[in-house]
């Protein structure tokens, strides 16, 4: 049986009226800051403390400082840096198994099929059955999917090109040079 309602009583919505202006009235009456203290507090100030000797935090930040231009820039192509991946190593490697691709890029295969079902719809990817092995489909760029590549690939040059001069020539090819031999 379900429980019954019961309708609240004249005096207890009026009680929780009153409570909720009480505390209204409580945070106006709260002493504003002077307006010198709202000053925004500029990032060279704010001591990161034990971050400083993180490599992680540092790695992180700069990771979402390049991919928010990354994909500002592919979205133009409707393309996200994850299909361009998977596009630049498909058409570096025509004939790649859907596990080596998704081995090589650390993608989990159930959302590399996922990407790969969305990249055929558009026409730019085709899976075909492999000469080497039956079980397994060998990747190739459609036509489109060349054309697509061709202008995502500008779009990404121009994207590192940006980058030098926030970073510096060296800065870029050190940084570069380190990550690509972890």
């Amino acid at each position: 049986m379900p429980p019954v309602k019961r309708a609240p009583t004249p005096g207890k919505k009026a009680g929780r009226a009153k409570a909720a202006s009480n505390t209204a009235s409580k945070a106006a009456t709260l002493p504003l800051r002077k307006s010198s203290q709202l000053r925004r507090v500029s990032p060279a100030v704010i001591d990161l403390g034990e971050l400083n000797n993180h490599l992680g935090y540092f790695v992180r930040r700069i990771q979402v400082w390049i991919f928010q231009d990354f994909i500002r820039r592919l979205a133009r192509i409707d393309i996200s840096p994850a299909q361009f991946s998977v596009l630049v190593i498909i058409g570096a490697n025509e004939g790649l198994s859907q596990s080596e691709l998704a081995g090589t890029l650390g993608i989990e295969r159930a959302r590399l099929v996922r990407m790969l079902h969305l990249l055929d719809r558009r026409g730019l990817t085709e899976r075909l059955p492999s000469t080497a092995d039956g079980r397994r489909h060998a990747l190739r760029l459609t036509r489109a999917g060349q054309a697509h590549l061709k202008q995502a690939k500008a779009l990404a040059a121009q994207h590192e090109v940006n980058l030098l001069p926030k970073l510096g020539a060296e800065r870029y090819r050190m940084l570069l040079d380190a990550l690509r031999e972890v």
